[in-house]
C-alpha cells in the first residue's frame, strides 16, 4: 500500500486534475463525501490510500511515515523544516508570501507582525535588521492591520483582491509559493518503485517540473 496525504482546499482543488491528467487513480467519492481517508486500486501493483488533511499537518504525517508521501504548500514546508524529501515543484495552488499593511503604514518601523508564520517572519525582518513582536493567529490575518492590531501582516496573497477590498497594500514579496511532492525518506527507499512511477508520470503533466530535496 502506497499512503498519501493531501492538503485540503485549494491545493487538493487545484491538484486533481493533474492527479487526473497523470493517469493516477482517484477515489470516485472524494469531491462529495466528507470522509477523510480513501482506498483505490492502482495499475502500480499497490492499493493507493489518500489522507485529507489539514495542510500544517502534512508535513507531520509524512516525516513520522504515517504517510509515504504528500502534497502540500512550499510555506508550510518552509515553516516546518520537517525532515522529508522535496521531489517534485508540482507548478500548481501558485501564490505569493508577503508582506503588507495600510498604505499609512509603509514608511513607518514596523514594530507589531500578524501571521501563520512566526519562524519565517522573524527570520525576514531580522534579515531587514528590525526587531519586532510577532502576533500569531490562524485565519483572517488581514483583519489585524485593518482594526490597528498591528501594523504588518505576513501572509499568502494570491490574486490580491483581499488585500484591496481591505484598504491593504503588498509592501514586499517574499516567497513564490507553490505545491509540493514530498516523501518519507525510509518511504522512498523501501517503496522506490511505485514512488518513482508516481512522480514520473506527474513530471510528465507538468511543464518544466523540477526534483530536489529538503
Amino acid at each position: 500500500m502506497l499512503t498519501i496525504a493531501l492538503a485540503k482546499g485549494r491545493t487538493v482543488d487545484d491538484l486533481l486534475p493533474m492527479w487526473r491528467d497523470a493517469g493516477i487513480p482517484l477515489p470516485p467519492d472524494m469531491d462529495d463525501s466528507r470522509a477523510l481517508v480513501f482506498e483505490v486500486d492502482s495499475p502500480f501493483g499497490t492499493v493507493l490510500r489518500y489522507l485529507l488533511a489539514k495542510p500544517a499537518d502534512v508535513p507531520t504525517y509524512v516525516s513520522y511515515g504515517v504517510a509515504d508521501l504528500g502534497v502540500v504548500g512550499k510555506d508550510v514546508l518552509l515553516e516546518q523544516q520537517k525532515e522529508m524529501y522535496e521531489l517534485l515543484d508540482l507548478q500548481v495552488a501558485k501564490c505569493r508570501l508577503c508582506v503588507a499593511g495600510l498604505p499609512a503604514d509603509k514608511t513607518r518601523r514596523p514594530e507589531r507582525v500578524a501571521t501563520k508564520y512566526p519562524k519565517l517572519a522573524d527570520a525576514y525582518f531580522r534579515g531587514q535588521g528590525q526587531s519586532i513582536e510577532i502576533v500569531p493567529l490562524s485565519g483572517s490575518i488581514e483583519l489585524a492591520s485593518v482594526i490597528g492590531l498591528t501594523d504588518r501582516i505576513f501572509d499568502l496573497v494570491q490574486t490580491g483582491s483581499t488585500l484591496k477590498a481591505n484598504g491593504l497594500e503588498v509592501f514586499d514579496s517574499v516567497h513564490d509559493i507553490s505545491a509540493r511532492l514530498v516523501a518519507n525518506r525510509s518511504s522512498y527507499r523501501m517503496k522506490h518503485r511505485w514512488i518513482v512511477e508516481m512522480t514520473e508520470r506527474l513530471k510528465r503533466v507538468i511543464p518544466g517540473g523540477r526534483r530536489h530535496r529538503i
